[in-house]
């Protein structure tokens, strides 16, 4: 069962989400916070497996819920929804530590399916938002620790962070690239060290902000 807390300023959202997750047996909400206070106290006391998060709560947004959770080590995979495209602004959440976003008004499977992504260790950026993200990525301040010139990437590294950038997990880039798991997580730890990222999200984003994917 995939514990799931939601975060939304807006009594009918939540209900809404609730009710439609309510379907899907594998998914259990535990918890519910109606702005960025009450989030940043009920996360760490529940420990959801994945969190549903709005951007744009009054007083502490939900970027601020990812950079105070961030800080302590204590956000745990975190889906951003959102009602309308600001491709700026979910970029900066997948800088802060979020793993994709979804919007508001997704089918149910479609929901389902990234919260089981997501709890599963894959991110959920999709295509159409990568090629925003490229577009927009050079005008936004890089505002994560990162080397200025990281080390050449070897073609295997770069055809592996392309995989990442698809969100696909280690188990699965090792089946479609024929080498074991355990060379992919190396090969993921090298990739990390080179970008002087701390996680997959970070090295994505470093890769389109420098041009390698």
């Amino acid at each position: 069962m995939i514990k799931v807390l939601l975060v939304d300023d807006q009594n009918l959202v939540r209900q809404g989400v609730q009710a439609l997750l309510e379907l899907a047996d594998e998914i259990e909400v535990i918890g519910e916070a109606k702005n960025g206070q009450e989030a940043v106290k009920l996360i760490p006391e529940l420990l959801p497996d994945v969190v549903l998060l709005d951007m744009r709560m009054p007083g502490m947004s939900g970027l601020d819920v990812l950079h105070e959770l961030a800080k302590s080590n204590q956000l745990p995979p975190t889906i951003i929804l959102t009602t309308f495209d600001d491709e700026e602004l979910i970029l900066a959440g997948v800088k802060a530590g979020a793993k994709g976003y979804l919007l508001k008004d997704v089918p149910l499977e479609e929901l389902v399916d990234g919260i089981k992504q997501v709890a599963a260790g894959k991110t959920i950026v999709r295509p159409q938002i990568t090629e925003k993200f490229m577009q927009h990525v050079e005008g936004l301040k890089n505002d994560f620790m990162s080397l200025e010139r990281p080390d050449p990437l070897t073609n295997r590294e770069t055809e592996i962070l392309r995989l990442m950038a698809g969100g696909y997990s280690n188990k699965e880039i090792a089946n479609s690239i024929f080498v074991a798991e355990g060379t992919v997580k190396n090969h993921v730890s090298n990739i990390l060290s080179k970008l002087g990222v701390r996680d997959r999200t970070r090295a994505v984003l470093k890769a389109l902000e420098l041009g390698l994917i």
